[in-house]
């Protein structure tokens, strides 16, 4: 900071005793919020629950330190020299940086830390494994009025002019990267809080079907559904029931997809989806996975006469972050299955090493006994770490639910952005890329996806292109092959990925490119309404397929593109981004 002001001193001329003074203060600005920023550490990991006073007094000691920066900021030399041509903008852009982190501290993360404050004191626990809602139900306006604020500080400091000076934009773009992620974790505590209390059933007992994915051979949502479980939530309290194989659903028939379904999942093979049971997370969108679970569910004998009020859908490395918090899980044979190996077991080492007749049942045990205890003994610390994890495995699509109650709906999309679904925002872009496993096997464990995002321009107008490189590798090696079976390796251990990307929503996708591997000329399909790049990507042992296109986003665009992609058998996304930053014209809509 200091090397910014003393550069943007010579820049606008200032010299001599102002120079001196100017440069004074900004060393001065640089130690308030360096200071500031180490005392709010408590409210950004939001892992000092229990030491809530002190995190308190942090923050009443941090309010301080932002205060005296926005003060001396806007002083009147800062003033005058924010009036001078191009890099006065610079000086405006360091002023409203100190006044966005002056009204968090003074108002935004003191209502956050007023509603933990009350949340702690509560009795959130009543026995028996069931969740007192009500002490919920009382904080969730206050919560969901913290978060507006806060969100609403974080949009205006994106909509801060664009600074010229590159120290200024990388003191921009790490103050940036800060405030995003406090706002990512109070938004997902806030939208958990939203929909926990209809989800568990505060006013009327609630049953959905819980599907069971296995990413190793991978569908557009997650992967291929092995069985089905039914929860029932009543009164903060949940109930496991008994998992049926996806072998005892299948006589029941498909989940009546669409035309366009059809054509893209069934008509185009190699391998064409049957839309039973199994292939139910072959939609992008969790919507059609639910109202496919739905028509099938309503034909069997034991959900005719009952009513689905909705499904989850989860992926072993969801079940692997909940044992972190209830606990590990041991099977028969006595192997322990914890937060560090859960998931590969589930999705490697179990077909290695047991008969298929074994697989579905060590899932279902698992799902069972981590879903069933994820409110049962809870106090603020687990509650808080529970919504974290579910909004943050929604992100990666290891976790999904829909509900059929609209307004129920409503909230579980809009507000906690559980429901997984292609490219929809133009204020937030993502690029979709979906993939389906053509060659029956469970080689998704071995398919490795990473990918580059590069922005290219940030228009006046403010819309953003990017470039972006998605590669796809698989890592089996031929010295594996021997020592695994083809219900592994299905056709000689190649991945046969049937790849659909999405353009933003308001955006769009150019020069798109393909190289290495085997790859069928991408076609351009509509899907459910949506305009899908759909080719066939066929990948040997040590090879790789990239991917690369141009992508332009919506001039409503109020952040950066993000990839939203088929979930892999990990919590790393592979994602990688530049660290330039656009300024967000202030016309953009508010969140």
């Amino acid at each position: 900071m200091v090397l910014i002001l003393a550069l943007l001193v010579v820049l606008l001329g200032v010299s001599g005793f102002f120079g001196l003074k100017l440069y004074s203060e900004a060393k001065q600005v640089k130690a308030h919020e360096e200071q500031a920023m180490q005392l709010l550490g408590g409210v950004t990991d939001l892992s000092n629950l229990d030491n809530l006073d002190t995190v308190s007094q942090q923050i009443s000691q941090a309010k301080n330190e932002t205060a005296a920066a926005n003060e001396i900021a806007h002083g009147t030399l800062w003033n005058i020299a924010s009036k001078a041509p191009v890099y006065g903008g610079d000086i405006t852009t360091v002023q409203g940086m100190t006044s966005v982190g002056d009204s968090l501290v003074s108002d935004s993360v003191p209502q956050f830390m007023d509603v933990l404050s009350t949340l702690k004191s509560a009795q959130l626990s009543s026995g028996d494994g069931q969740l007192n809602l009500q002490p919920i139900l009382e904080a969730q306006k206050n919560i969901a009025t913290a978060n507006q604020s806060l969100q609403q500080q974080v949009q205006k400091y994106q909509q801060l002019p664009k600074a010229h000076i590159g120290m200024v934009k990388n003191a921009y773009a790490a103050g940036n990267t800060q405030l995003t992620k406090m706002a990512d974790k109070v938004n997902q505590l806030s939208g958990t809080f939203q929909i926990l209390p209809n989800f568990l059933g505060s006013d009327q007992p609630r049953t959905y079907a819980l599907m069971a994915m296995t990413t190793s051979e991978e569908r557009s949502s997650g992967g291929l559904i092995g069985s089905v479980g039914v929860v029932t939530t009543d009164n903060g309290k949940i109930n496991i029931g008994d998992f049926r194989s996806n072998g005892e659903y299948i006589p029941y028939g498909a989940g009546d997809p669409t035309e366009d379904e059809q054509r893209i999942f069934q008509q185009w093979g190699p391998l064409n989806m049957s839309f039973d049971i199994r292939d139910l997370a072959v939609y992008p969108d969790t919507s059609r996975s639910a109202e496919g679970m739905r028509a099938i569910w309503q034909r069997t004998p034991w959900g005719s006469n009952t009513q689905l009020d909705g499904v989850l859908m989860v992926d072993p490395v969801f079940l692997q972050e909940l044992t972190k918090i209830s606990g590990n899980v041991t099977i028969p044979d006595g192997t322990v299955l914890t937060g560090d190996n859960t998931a590969e077991f589930l999705l490697n080492k179990v077909y290695v090493d047991y008969p298929v007749s074994m697989q579905d049942a060590l899932f279902a045990q698992v799902a069972e006994q981590t879903v069933g205890s994820m409110f049962s003994n809870v106090d603020l610390a687990k509650l808080t770490k529970v919504a974290q994890l579910m909004g943050s495995m929604a992100e990666g699509r290891h976790f999904s639910m829909y509900a059929f109650d609209e307004t129920a709906e409503k909230t579980i999309s809009d507000d906690a952005g559980f429901t997984a679904q292609t490219p929809s925002s133009e204020e937030h872009p993502q690029v979709g890329v979906y993939v389906t496993e053509q060659n029956p096997s469970k080689m998704g464990w071995y398919i490795h996806r990473t990918s580059k995002v590069t922005r290219s321009t940030c228009g006046n107008d403010g819309s953003q292109t990017y470039h972006v490189e998605y590669k796809m590798t698989n890592t089996l090696e031929n010295s594996q092959i021997g020592a695994l079976t083809s219900y592994i390796l299905g056709s000689g251990g190649q991945g046969v990925e049937k790849t659909l990307i999405y353009a933003p929503a308001g955006g769009s996708i150019s020069n798109l490119k393909t190289s290495g591997g085997s790859v069928t000329g991408s076609r351009q399909e509509t899907l459910n309404g949506k305009t899908v790049y759909a080719s066939i990507a066929t990948i040997a042992p040590g090879e790789s397929v990239t991917y690369s296109f141009d992508v332009a986003t919506s001039t409503k665009a109020v952040s950066g593109l993000t990839i939203d992609q088929t979930p892999m058998g990990w919590t790393d996304s592979g994602v990688t981004t530049d660290t330039a930053v656009c300024s967000i014209n202030s016309k953009k809509s508010s969140l």
